[in-house]
C-alpha cells in the first residue's frame, strides 16, 4: 500500500487512553464502562504487537492546570453542567493531580513516550509533539484512543495538514457520544484525511521485527 512517504516510519499516537476517560472509579468523562473494557483491550493487544515489532508508543494525556484552561474554550464554556450534554463535567475533567490524568496502567510500558500537555483536541496545539515526532524521523501516525469523534478526528486532520501520514486504527478508538459520532468520523477520516485499518492489518503493513 502506498502511503505517500518514500519509507514509512510509523509510531503509535495514544491519545487519552487515561483514567479520566475508561476507568469508572475516577472518570470525569467516561466511556461506557462495556465500550472501555473493550477499547482497552483492544489497544493493549495493538500496543504489544507494536512494541514486539519497534514501533513506538506515544500517549497522549490532556492535563490541565486549572477550570481557566478549560472555560477559555467558548464552546465548552456551553458544555458545562448542562445535563444533556455528554460532557457536562468538561470544567471538572482532568485537572492536574486529578487521577484521571493517569494513563490506564494496562497500557503503559516502560520505553513508551508521554506527552501529558494536551490541552485541546488536536494534539498538537500546546504540545511538543511535533517536535518529538520530526526529531525522531517519525512520519506515518499510527493513531488510537478517545474520543474518534473529537480528539482521534481534530488530530488526524491536524497530522495530514501538516504532511503526515495520517493511520486510524478503528478497533482501538470510541466515543462517549455514540456509535453514529464513531461512523461519522471514520467517514471524515476516509474521505479526505488519511487510512482507516484494524490494528492487526496495521501490525502486517508496518511491523519491522
Amino acid at each position: 500500500m502506498d502511503f505517500g512517504v518514500d519509507s514509512p516510519k510509523p509510531a503509535v499516537i495514544a491519545i487519552d487512553l487515561h483514567r479520566g476517560h475508561l476507568d469508572p472509579a475516577v472518570a470525569t468523562m467516561p466511556l461506557a464502562e462495556d465500550r472501555a473494557a473493550v477499547v482497552i483491550e483492544a489497544n493493549r493487544r495493538f500496543f504489544d504487537g507494536c512494541r514486539a515489532t519497534g514501533i513506538p508508543i506515544v500517549h497522549l494525556v490532556t492535563t490541565y492546570r486549572d477550570a481557566d484552561e478549560i472555560r477559555s474554550n467558548p464552546f465548552w464554556r456551553t458544555r458545562a453542567d448542562n445535563p444533556t450534554a455528554t460532557r457536562k463535567n468538561v470544567e471538572r475533567h482532568n485537572i492536574e493531580g486529578m487521577p484521571g490524568c493517569q494513563v490506564m496502567p494496562q497500557l503503559h510500558a516502560d520505553g513508551d513516550w508521554i506527552v501529558n500537555t494536551k490541552k485541546r483536541y488536536d494534539c498538537f496545539v500546546a504540545s511538543d509533539l511535533d517536535f518529538m515526532l520530526r526529531r525522531h524521523g517519525i512520519n506515518t501516525l499510527l493513531i488510537t484512543g478517545v474520543n474518534t469523534n473529537s480528539c482521534v478526528l481534530a488530530t488526524t486532520v491536524r497530522a495530514n495538514v501538516m504532511d503526515y501520514a495520517a493511520v486510524c486504527i478503528e478497533d482501538c478508538v470510541d466515543t462517549m457520544d455514540g456509535p453514529a459520532a464513531h461512523e461519522a468520523a471514520l467517514t471524515c477520516i476516509r474521505a479526505a484525511f488519511g487510512w482507516v485499518m484494524t490494528g492487526d492489518e496495521a501490525l502486517r503493513t508496518f511491523g519491522r521485527r
